[in-house]
């Protein structure tokens, strides 16, 4: 007899944990044109915040579609620290944090057996976050070289 039980809600919930308050997002919050520094650096930045938003949306959007509410995001108060600081400063920072991101999605693609939405978006929000700290490794090698 097969199983129609709900795929376990842990899996999105996880990934909006992991995506929603990190640096990236609340240097986008904050507003990343009034920090000073490089314009290549923040255009970068505004793009890697633009596809995790867009992946905190979708994810967002099911948990509604399944009943549930999702948490509104809740910044670290550590980083509030971070007004007027460089962006060129900043990023490492940035990078660490996406690369701690793509450990914690590897272990939600991991427990996302049972559910094949959460899965895809696990595996988007992972490429897409390899490709962006590429990205911004280029970018911050560019800015500190010229």
């Amino acid at each position: 007899m097969p199983s129609h039980e709900q795929p376990s809600h842990a899996p999105l919930v996880r990934l909006l944990d992991v995506l929603q308050p990190s640096l990236q997002m609340y240097l986008a919050d904050s507003g990343i044109w009034s920090y000073p520094g490089k314009e290549p650096l923040k255009l970068a930045l505004a793009d890697v915040v633009s596809d995790q938003r867009s992946i905190v949306e979708r994810a967002a959007v099911a948990l509604e579609e399944r009943g549930l509410v999702p948490v509104p995001v809740a910044y670290p108060i550590r980083y509030t620290g971070c007004h007027d600081v460089d962006m060129g400063s900043l990023l490492p920072r940035v990078i660490d944090g996406m690369r701690a991101q793509v450990a914690a999605i590897d272990a939600i693609i991991a427990a996302a057996t049972d559910d094949a939405e959460a899965g895809e978006l696990a595996r988007e929000a992972r490429a897409t976050t390899l490709g962006h700290i590429d990205v911004l490794t280029q970018v911050a090698g560019a800015a500190a070289a010229s």
